[in-house]
């Protein structure tokens, strides 16, 4: 019978790159995901601002926190806000293929 003494630490160390790697993944999913709310959030402060006659831009931006305010566009045509916001990410080409949009109708009370 073979000595397997530190058999578990050898295996541990070649699979911790694998498990460090779903972590990241899965971090990195959950912030897309948050992002999406932050944009449904959004959109519906400036679509509320527009009817009300604010700056619909102004609005959406005020509703996102002060980390996402440098990561979002925001667009106004006719009663049609929409913001897109690029969750946060250690590589910036991974979080401007996960950037999220959403849209916001308003309609002036009749």
């Amino acid at each position: 019978m073979a000595d397997s003494r530190g058999q578990a630490s050898v295996e541990l160390v070649a699979a911790l790159p694998a498990l460090l790697l779903a972590a990241l993944i899965a971090l990195q999913l959950l912030a897309a995901g948050y992002a999406m709310t932050l944009a449904d959030g959004a959109a519906e402060a400036g679509a509320l601002a527009l009817v009300s006659g604010g700056s619909a831009a102004d609005a959406a931006r005020e509703a996102l926190p002060g980390w996402a305010k440098d990561d979002v566009e925001v667009t106004v045509e006719g009663g049609r806000v929409s913001v897109r916001v690029r969750p946060p990410s250690p590589l910036s080409a991974v979080a401007a293929r996960l950037a999220v949009t959403s849209t916001a109708s308003a309609r002036p009370a009749r």
